[in-house]
């Protein structure tokens, strides 16, 4: 593609020499530069693109977009100032790779929790009605039936548009992603076309990034702030940040709830470890799926899938054919009576969440065993939360260690065990190894218990001293039961 044809959508402060050549291609990673590309420099959290242009240009770049020059330029080298590289990159992406959003429907999945479950579930009902579909997830990218591994939440705007330009092309009509705080703030999604977004709920996290709650809220926000006219907005009406995430959006506004009158309006009937038996807009239905925070995000796919165009009776079909996503309350039944329950719950609220939906099938019938740790390196003033949260619905808990990272286990556990009374401490044990923290739970369990290992659900590594060693907590569970 020309230069000139690349940069469209952008206004440049200046440009340097001729912009009448050839672009092989585009590219945020000096070291991933070829011959005839366009290096575009951003100022990352960790290191600056800017120190890396000579060796871009050593590489092969014969375009430079930047925020700053260099002192000094190369003859043959054209460079583009911009005001914002972060938000230049992304309209410059989605024009390389020939605007795929214009091509397909992409609807955008924001909120605390309930992401992945909702951007996953909306795939798979959408490939239930025969369509090719795509997906951006935490867990992992689908073009169609094709896996694609995945590093990041939302991944960077070059990777992001060369993802959804192989979806266009593949065929794919539709396109779900989850779009994380940072990805917002880092304006990843700058220059891709929504046709929806939908919020699901917003409680702490990542206040290691962002600082406050208030610029949390902001960064979700901001989505839907600029979502165009055309797209529609499906908010939780039962958080209290539903409609606030909307106070300043084009978009057409829908609401969901399992409390009020909404547009989308749910009820659980029954629930049992086998599923819930809920209704939906009038409709009763059957799921494969626990807990309330799970009719919500049932709930939300409900409402997505019908403003998308889908009759509601064929919607309800679908959803009764779901499965949970992996690492999302992952239930296993041990021969001898117990069950273990495997969730990614790694924040206060959905720890809250997923021990709220097992004392709503126990009632009282059995004991609660939980197995949490926390993430090394991470918003640590959410640690005492989560013990406070387990210990408070747990019989017994056991902390342990989650992703540790570049901290000792010990010191995590410490600021998680600072947060317990001296009655939570007499059920509570501290084991460092996290093996060995799900053998003993599991040991401690007797029949019609449960057992919930919480953190990491469906990842199937530990992070130690920047070195992934192989660990799945449902195998492990699995190793324990003889399974």
């Amino acid at each position: 593609m020309k230069l000139n044809e690349l940069l469209k959508k952008i206004q440049p402060v200046d440009i340097i020499g001729s912009t009448d050549k050839e672009i092989a291609g585009v590219c945020i990673d000096s070291r991933q530069t070829e011959q005839g590309y366009l290096f575009m420099a951003m100022r990352g959290t960790q290191t600056d693109g800017h120190a890396y242009i000579p060796a871009a240009i050593g590489k092969g770049a014969v375009a430079v977009l930047c925020e700053e020059l260099p002192l000094e330029l190369a003859g043959d080298v054209t460079y583009i100032r911009v005001k914002d590289s972060e938000e230049a990159v992304g309209l410059v992406a989605t024009t390389f790779y020939g605007d795929p959003t214009d091509k397909m429907d992409l609807v955008g999945v924001t909120g605390t929790n309930g992401k992945t479950t909702v951007a996953t579930l909306l795939y798979h009902t959408f490939r239930y009605f025969g369509y090719k579909v795509g997906l951006i997830s935490t867990v992992c990218n689908y073009i169609d039936d094709q896996p694609v591994p995945t590093e990041h939440t939302t991944p960077d705007p070059i990777t992001l548009n060369c993802l959804l330009g192989q979806m266009a092309d593949a065929g794919c009509k539709y396109a779900f992603m989850e779009v994380s705080s940072h990805s917002i703030a880092q304006k990843r999604i700058s220059g891709l076309r929504f046709a929806g977004g939908i919020f699901t709920n917003l409680t702490r996290d990542h206040l290691d990034y962002h600082k406050t709650v208030e610029n949390y809220l902001r960064a979700k926000k901001k989505f839907f702030d600029d979502l165009p006219k055309t797209a529609f907005s499906l908010v939780n009406l039962d958080d209290k940040n539903g409609l606030v995430m909307t106070q300043n959006t084009r978009s057409k506004v829908y609401t969901y709830s399992l409390r009020s009158l909404a547009d989308f309006k749910g009820k659980v009937l029954e629930s049992h470890f086998e599923g819930m038996l809920l209704d939906f807009n009038n409709r009763e239905l059957a799921v494969h799926f626990i807990g309330r925070f799970n009719a919500y995000n049932l709930l939300a796919v409900f409402g997505a899938a019908v403003l998308l165009g889908k009759r509601e009776e064929d919607v309800l079909i679908a959803l009764s054919t779901l499965h949970p996503v992996a690492g999302r309350f992952d239930a296993v039944r041990s021969p001898q009576g117990y069950t273990a329950i495997v969730d990614y719950a790694h924040t206060p609220d959905a720890l809250a969440n997923v021990l709220n939906a097992i004392h709503g099938v126990l009632e009282g019938r059995g004991k609660v065993i939980t197995v949490v740790g926390a993430g090394g390196n991470r918003d640590k003033g959410k640690r005492p939360l989560m013990a406070q949260e387990a210990a408070r619905q747990s019989d017994r808990l056991i902390i342990t260690s989650d992703n540790p990272r570049f901290e000792e286990p010990q010191d995590i556990m410490n600021d998680m065990l600072a947060g317990l009374s001296k009655e939570d401490l007499q059920k509570t044990l501290a084991i460092a190894d996290r093996r060995e923290a799900i053998r003993t739970a599991c040991m401690l369990a007797q029949k019609g218990d449960v057992v919930l290992v919480a953190g990491k659900g469906h990842e199937d590594y530990q992070e130690i001293k920047g070195v992934k060693h192989h660990f799945d907590d449902k195998e492990e569970v699995r190793k324990v039961m003889n399974l």
